[in-house]
């Protein structure tokens, strides 16, 4: 069974975020809400986390991470982004937005798009997630915890196979399950890959 650690937005306790941190440097898989709903968290470069979280969504190997960023400077450090993207990306972020980008050289072979050598990645608009980013310094690897049909999913009704591989449950309340838009900004105008949270009327 993994720890919980309770949070409310509004009172965010540094030494919380800071432990939050360290489980993440220690190579643990860390639960924690996001603005579409409760994620699966691991660093960057690490993959036995990577690899523990596909196992707990049982994921196919292609499919996508999301890379969370804790703002636009920390984003264009992992995307290769110009100036027009850049402006669009300033009005989308933080925000439910999941954007296609090119990835630099900051950003792991094995978390990009194998033929594209792209990625998708997001400033999230969750109190908690950016503490958790900005302590952090560097973007983290997240999934949904659960399918875009799960409306009724529980954080303190999962499993035994989920918790068990786990190292820390980051509890913040009730946190409305909403998938993010995804566009694709390696073409200008972007092109709509789905229609989630994020409003897209004069985008595409």
């Amino acid at each position: 069974m993994s720890e919980i650690l309770e949070i409310h937005p509004a009172r965010i306790k540094p030494r919380d975020i800071a432990r939050i941190v360290e489980t993440l440097r220690h190579g643990g898989v860390v639960i924690a809400p996001s603005d579409s709903g409760y994620a699966l968290l691991c660093q960057l470069d690490d993959k036995s986390a990577a690899e523990k979280i596909r196992h707990i969504r049982e994921l196919e190997r292609d499919h996508p991470f999301t890379i969370l960023c804790a703002d636009l400077t920390d984003l264009a450090r992992y995307a290769r982004v110009d100036n027009v993207q850049f402006r669009l990306l300033k009005t989308l972020f933080p925000g439910a937005y999941t954007c296609i980008l090119p990835a630099s050289r900051e950003v792991p072979r094995r978390v990009q798009n194998d033929k594209r050598k792209t990625i998708g990645i997001r400033v999230p608009d969750h109190p908690v997630l950016q503490a958790i980013l900005a302590e952090h310094g560097e973007a983290l690897m997240g999934v949904s915890l659960f399918d875009s049909d799960a409306y009724d999913a529980d954080i303190h009704e999962l499993p035994a196979a989920v918790t068990g591989q786990v190292a820390l449950m980051v509890d913040a309340g009730d946190v409305p399950l909403r998938p993010t838009t995804v566009l694709d900004l390696t073409e200008m105008p972007p092109l709509l890959l789905r229609q989630g949270a994020g409003e897209v009327t004069g985008i595409v």
